[in-house]
């Protein structure tokens, strides 16, 4: 019997076209006693090794490298500052001109070849030379100062594609994209001296350098561009773009523009930010959400303010499309609404003056009180050839009070400076980026840059200009204040502080509890350049050219190993589903043994006495 039982424990394991050959004699009883087990064992630990290998060893091979992309920007700051490899043939180029109204600013930024990822962008940085400074040239004038004699355009910008093809290998600059943009200056022109100075640059600049340049690569930019630029160069270097599973990292629910019908998606929380210069103020941030409006002239209004955009190699991707609002506002920079203050107290002046048939800031012996100089700080405005006298009263709430209408906000819903349309912020969810003013006003002088405090903020800008004049320059004199700040920034420092404090919570609205604001003058140590941005956007469909490229090459270990990495899911569910078949068909043979034996004696067991097969009535 027990021999039988070994016989039956073999046979329910293998095919039915083995039962009758199969005899104990040709196995001893140890094995055939173990066999299905051991096999079991086998297979059960063949697949245990196999996921593990899957799923740990590949996890730690390449998710590491995933949880090392949130230091990857940090590491940025000390690989950025290396001179880069002009020897390396999987570097490539790309060359951005910013035309702008004072000047001419050339930068050359260079990448590796493309990781073969869709899901990724370009790792653009900028080029440094041997010296390991940043190839950058400026010239002047600005290149609207050529509008009356367009033919000179060329040669004017000669000097900076000479210097770029000097940094440049040679052999890559057939395959350098060069990219010239233009700003400000050339805003202002009419429409045919743009296309004069244009038309110089695409005719000449062929004949004389070899770069990838066609028409679409010379163009006059509008601020809008300009702002998302910006705002794409900032995110790009704060790796804002790049894809997390870290729980740490704040993300938002983001509409895809285009998508309406899909569900929300969650990625990274991107920056918004908020760069005050001496003219103008520019505001730019994610709208995560499909945005109403309170009227139809509202969205006609926002149409020329919000931007939509893929920055993905794929069009058919979304994961990287964006909705961006951006608003410049001219006049509301320091210097501008200086100038417009001053107008205005030069008017008033002379109004109450002539009202009240008095002489207050004629003379130096009565000057007109100004609430937004430092205490007894004087000062000197010009208006048609007159001259008024100031004397600073270092009161910063009534500056605030006196400048507030200058935002020339109105009771409607959503909207900001000069009654702008705004889209809602997300107040609870958001971080935003202070440059320029927003920087100095908080550094230079009050030396509390970086994460912004509204109550300290006040606090330090009321003692401020509560101070003695006398007493600000002995600490300027000892060089208590930064480096590049001087008696201008001292002296209205307190006009600007209230400035800017009312454009940022006023105007824009931001909570006076709001604490998500830093401000900076530069990220990880570098200036960031719109221009940055432009080549990002401008070059985004460059991957899809390498991943082709490898889908071709097919062998390429790279490949190989990439395509591993996002179909190993795959590979666990076919592994499975494979061991699943296996354990099926040996049930089913135990099944069909078990049914044998239930129908009459066993044929084995006939084999087993040494008789021949009975016949089985009935069958042919």
């Amino acid at each position: 019997m027990g021999d039988r039982r070994d016989v039956e424990f073999i046979s329910c394991l293998l095919p039915a076209s083995w039962h009758f050959s199969l005899s104990p004699v040709g196995c001893p009883r140890v094995l055939n006693t173990t066999l299905r087990q051991v096999l079991v064992v086998g297979v059960l630990a063949a697949a245990v090794s196999l996921l593990y290998y899957s799923v740990v060893v590949i996890r730690n091979k390449y998710g590491r490298a995933y949880r090392d992309k949130r230091f990857h920007r940090y590491l940025a700051r000390v690989t950025d500052t290396e001179a880069t490899d002009t020897n390396n043939p999987n570097l490539n180029y790309g060359i951005v001109v910013d035309c702008g109204s004072s000047g001419s600013r050339i930068f050359v930024y260079c990448w590796p070849r493309h990781n073969g990822n869709p899901h990724d962008l370009l790792d653009i940085k900028q080029m440094r030379d041997k010296d390991r400074k940043p190839v950058v040239m400026k010239i002047k004038p600005g290149i609207s100062e050529f509008a009356s004699s367009p033919e000179k355009v060329s040669d004017y910008i000669s000097p900076l594609l000479s210097f770029a093809a000097e940094h440049v290998p040679r052999a890559k600059h057939k395959e350098t994209p060069l990219y010239i943009l233009c700003t400000a200056g050339m805003r202002i022109l009419p429409e045919s001296q743009q296309k004069a100075i244009l038309g110089d640059l695409l005719t000449d600049i062929p004949v004389h350098f070899d770069f990838l340049f066609s028409d679409s690569h010379a163009e006059v930019i509008s601020g809008k561009q300009e702002g998302v630029y910006a705002w794409i160069g900032i995110n790009f270097v704060l790796g804002r773009f790049e894809h997390t599973d870290d729980e740490d990292e704040a993300v938002v629910e983001v509409h895809v523009p285009g998508s309406e019908n899909k569900e929300s998606i969650f990625r990274k929380r991107t920056v918004g930010i908020l760069d005050m210069g001496g003219v103008s103020t520019q505001i730019a941030y994610e709208v995560p959400k499909t945005v109403s409006f309170a009227s139809s002239q509202q969205e006609e209004v926002a149409k020329n303010l919000l931007a939509e955009f893929n920055l993905g190699c794929d069009a058919h991707q979304t994961e990287h499309v964006y909705r961006v609002y951006v608003a410049t506002f001219l006049g509301f920079g320091g210097n501008a609404a200086r100038q417009r203050y001053e107008e205005s107290l030069f008017a008033s002046a002379v109004l109450r003056n002539r009202l009240l048939g008095k002489q207050v800031g004629v003379t130096s012996d009565s000057p007109y009180l100004d609430p937004c100089l430092p205490l007894d700080a004087q000062d000197e405005i010009k208006q048609n050839g007159q001259k008024m006298y100031l004397r600073g009263t270092g009161d910063f709430n009534l500056c605030r009070e006196i400048i507030q209408p200058f935002m020339n906000k109105t009771n409607e819903t959503q909207t900001s400076l000069n009654g702008v349309y705004q889209p809602a912020v997300h107040f609870q969810n958001s971080e935003f980026y202070g440059f320029s003013e927003f920087y100095y006003c908080t550094e230079d002088v009050l030396r509390m840059g970086g994460d912004y405090d509204a109550a300290k903020f006040i606090k330090a800008a009321k003692d401020y200009c509560a101070t003695k004049w006398s007493i600000l320059r002995e600490r300027f004199d000892r060089g208590l204040y930064a480096s590049h700040a001087d008696l201008h920034r001292l002296k209205y420092q307190c006009f600007k502080s209230a400035w800017m404090y009312e454009v940022f919570h006023s105007g824009f609205s931001f909570p006076v509890s709001y604490s998500n604001l830093k401000t900076a003058l530069q990220v990880y140590d570098k200036e960031v350049q719109w221009t940055l941005g432009a080549i990002l956007y401008r070059t985004r469909f460059l991957p899809l050219r390498d991943i082709q490229q490898e889908n071709f090459r097919g062998s390429h270990s790279h490949w190989r190993s990439f395509s591993f990495v996002y179909n190993h899911y795959l590979f666990f569910v076919c592994f499975l589903i494979v061991l699943l078949s296996i354990l099926l068909y040996l049930l089913r043979l135990r099944r069909i043994h078990r049914r044998m034996l239930r129908s009459g004696s066993s044929p084995s067991l006939w084999m087993e006495q040494g008789l021949a097969p009975q016949k089985i009535p009935g069958a042919l």
